[in-house]
């Protein structure tokens, strides 16, 4: 679906300033969108959850309070229509693969060094945001990511649907709003380095939002750290590798090791 950068030599940088302003206005519309689907799936469940619990005849205080905590599925759902919408739709409006790269991308990933970097990668973002953890806990300061909670109860009562989104889903919607519309943005204008670093750093925000997600400020510049690391690893991937299957693929073995890792842990 991309396009090799060995086959394709890119372009001279462009202005800084010109680039900048695409990628922040990339950035600003990704997030505006995910937050007007968020709130509208969100209106949309209460509206049908309410229904049904009035029909069931249950007490308005009752419904209320359902109404008021949905469920990690329910959670989980809504963010994967949000940011898998917008996702597909910035992909197809702002960064369409020309049949040209999509031609480039096959040949890339039949090549063995790309799953070579693909399993080195996925390693390496694994066991990094383990001794991060490690590093965390023994600081006092344990990183708890918001998504944690969520995760952990899915696995414990539907399994298949905790793989399917963790491993499956998120990779594919995640790596094509980073790393294609956002990183690669900047890619193309001839700033690579200042494009997996701020795409990493607005990847790292989009999961842990500072002052929203429960952890102390320590814990909360460690996940950061982590989030903007793996990030920065998978565009230089993408980049080195020349097709988004490359961190695609490198995203889901990262959170198969870490469902893997907490199945191991629980027990």
């Amino acid at each position: 679906m991309e396009q090799a950068p060995e086959a394709h030599p890119p372009a001279p940088p462009r202005a800084l300033r010109p680039a900048l302003i695409g990628f922040l206005a990339d950035t600003a519309l990704a997030f505006v969108i995910i937050f007007v689907l968020m709130m509208g799936a969100g209106v949309l469940w209460g509206v049908l959850r309410g229904i049904q619990l009035a029909a069931a005849g249950a007490a308005e205080a009752d419904i209320t309070a359902a109404l008021m905590q949905p469920g990690p599925r329910v959670q989980i759902l809504i963010a994967l229509f949000s940011m898998g919408s917008t996702a597909l739709l910035l992909y197809f409006w702002r960064r369409p693969a020309s049949v040209v790269e999509r031609r480039d991308s096959g040949m890339a990933a039949r090549r063995a060094g790309t799953w070579i970097a693909v399993v080195g990668v996925a390693l390496l973002t694994f066991l990094s945001s383990s001794a991060a953890s490690w590093l965390g806990q023994r600081m006092g300061v344990p990183p708890n990511p918001s998504n944690l909670a969520p995760i952990q109860e899915l696995t414990s009562t539907t399994p298949a649907f905790t793989v399917a989104f963790a491993v499956l889903l998120a990779p594919l919607y995640e790596e094509l709003l980073f790393r294609r519309v956002l990183f690669r943005g900047l890619w193309q204008a001839g700033y690579p380095v200042l494009g997996m670093l701020l795409s990493g750093l607005v990847f790292a925000l989009a999961h842990e939002a500072p002052g929203l997600n429960g952890n102390t400020a320590a814990a909360t510049f460690l996940l950061l750290a982590v989030y903007t690391g793996m990030g920065v690893a998978f565009a230089w991937l993408y980049r080195r590798t020349g097709t988004l299957w490359a961190p695609i693929a490198a995203h889901a073995l990262n959170n198969a090791l870490a469902l893997g890792a907490l199945q191991l842990a629980g027990g």
